[in-house]
């Protein structure tokens, strides 16, 4: 007797079993239409649970700093036991751990981040202010380095043990062992300050000059970004062309490029429309990590060229501690990693259909 005549049979494939029509021809979508939901709410409710988690390491990791943030806030000014006193009482910190600790995810949770013991003001605003500028240097550069990348990584794997492959592979290995905020402290010894023969022809640091407007101050801007840029590059393309390399060598020796070279298609072809769509789920993966990373910026990058964003800000508070505004921080940063991984996630079954089933 032929499955293939009997109403709902199930047939092993590749990809495991399929529930089949009345005609055993054509595979019915009520399993995948059932599925993806129960996918997408399991990675819901994981983001959730994570951001949770985010909330109470935030609150309990910068506790540990050293540091009495009580007498940082004045700034090593003689100030009496009672005065400290004050203060403590002032901004919670004479609260039991755990009322200190409920009051922080009460508020947390009303979008209320507390207030800045440096600043002096709400550290929603004074991460609305410097987000901006991180968003412009970090948005910038991954969008340079994730291209750049990903073209590299699958120029290299197509063409494994080439002269290319082995010269963009050993930069990369180079370039991503490198510490990011030497390569950038190296930049600016070489490019800002000028060696022998080499002037100097960028900005040390800072975002702007301050004295130009309109296009110009469009200019100045970009002046001012080339070499955090170039650092934030440096790094960033290496780990994206070895994964996006790596990757596409595992794809390498499958039987569909080789049924779709034997259609006759070309090789460039071969690789866009059938390998590196395959060997992209890893690659994706990293380039939303990178997104995330937009958010958080990159604290040694900022520092060392004086950028008034973000990464910069985290370095101030951590110096204090300044423990409201670090913790506010860290849970930006945090969410922004935890959204780009679930939208990350959310991406792949449109990828490729069997994840999600």
């Amino acid at each position: 007797m032929s499955t293939a005549s009997t109403p709902g049979v199930v047939r092993d494939t590749v990809d495991g079993p399929v529930q089949t029509g009345p005609s055993g021809s054509a595979p019915t979508t009520s399993g995948t239409r059932t599925a993806y939901p129960l996918y997408v709410t399991g990675k819901l409710g994981g983001a959730v649970v994570s951001l949770l988690a985010v909330l109470v390491t935030s609150f309990f990791l910068f506790r540990i700093i050293p540091g009495d943030p009580v007498k940082a806030m004045t700034h090593g000014v003689p100030t009496s036991a009672e005065q400290l006193a004050t203060l403590r009482k002032q901004f919670g910190l004479d609260l039991p751990l755990w009322q200190q600790f409920t009051d922080y995810c009460g508020r947390a949770l009303t979008g209320d981040l507390g207030t800045s013991y440096q600043f002096h003001a709400p550290v929603g605003e004074l991460i609305a202010t410097k987000l901006p500028a991180t968003l412009l240097l970090t948005g910038v550069a991954v969008v340079i380095y994730s291209a750049l990348g990903l073209w590299l990584g699958a120029r290299s794997a197509w063409r494994n043990g080439s002269l290319s492959d082995r010269l963009n592979t050993g930069v990369a290995l180079t370039l991503w062992s490198v510490p990011s905020f030497w390569l950038g402290l190296l930049l600016i010894i070489v490019f800002s300050v000028g060696i022998g023969p080499i002037p100097g022809m960028f900005p040390t640091g800072g975002m702007e000059s301050g004295d130009s407007s309109g296009f110009g101050y469009v200019l100045d801007v970009a002046h001012h970004m080339v070499l955090p840029v170039a650092t934030l590059v440096a790094v960033g393309y290496a780990q994206t062309l070895l994964v996006m390399r790596s990757s596409l060598l595992d794809e390498m020796g499958g039987d569909y490029l080789t049924t779709a070279r034997a259609k006759g298609l070309r090789d460039d072809l071969v690789r866009r429309r059938h390998a590196v769509p395959n060997a992209l789920l890893p690659t994706v993966t990293m380039v939303f990590i990178n997104l995330g990373h937009v958010a958080a910026g990159s604290i040694l990058v900022e520092t060392v060229f004086s950028w008034p964003g973000l990464g910069g800000l985290f370095y101030q508070a951590l110096s204090v501690p300044d423990l409201p505004l670090v913790q506010g921080l860290f849970v930006v940063f945090a969410g922004a990693m935890i959204l780009m991984n679930l939208l990350a996630d959310l991406l792949y079954p449109l990828l490729d259909p069997r994840v999600g089933r």
